[in-house]
C-alpha cells in the first residue's frame, strides 16, 4: 500500500508542479502549490489581485483516498485525469470526484 502512495504523491506532485510551472507568477497574481503529505490532499490556488480584484481560486484539488485519486476540482482546459492517465495512473484509480456519478460521458473514468 505504501509503494502505491508514494507513486501517487511523487505523481501528483509532478503533474501541479508543471502546471504551476506554466502557469507562472507575475507581480501580482501568484500560483501557490499545498502539499498535504499527511492527508494526502493536494492543491493548486491562485491568489492576488487583479484591478482591484482579489483573486483566489483552487485550480487543481486531487485526494488520495481508499487508494484511488480522487479529482476533488479540475479547472485546467484539458483536465488533469489525462496528465495522470499519461503518468501511469490507471483509469480505475482515477475518481472525478467533481462529478455526478450519472454523467453520461464519463463511463471510463470512476465518478464519485
Amino acid at each position: 500500500m505504501d509503494s502505491f502512495k508514494a507513486k501517487y504523491r511523487f505523481i501528483v506532485e509532478q503533474v501541479l508542479r508543471d502546471y504551476a510551472e506554466f502557469l507562472g507568477n507575475d507581480d501580482h497574481v501568484r500560483i501557490e502549490q499545498v502539499f498535504d503529505r499527511e492527508s494526502d490532499r493536494y492543491i493548486l490556488v491562485e491568489t492576488g489581485w487583479h484591478d482591484g480584484d482579489r483573486i483566489y481560486d483552487i485550480l487543481l484539488h486531487i485526494d488520495i483516498i481508499d487508494g484511488k485519486l480522487w479529482i476533488q476540482r479540475d479547472k485546467t482546459e484539458e483536465g488533469v485525469s489525462e496528465e495522470l492517465l499519461d503518468a501511469g495512473i490507471s483509469q480505475d484509480s482515477i475518481v472525478l470526484g467533481f462529478k455526478s456519478p450519472q454523467h453520461p460521458k464519463l463511463k471510463e473514468l470512476a465518478v464519485s
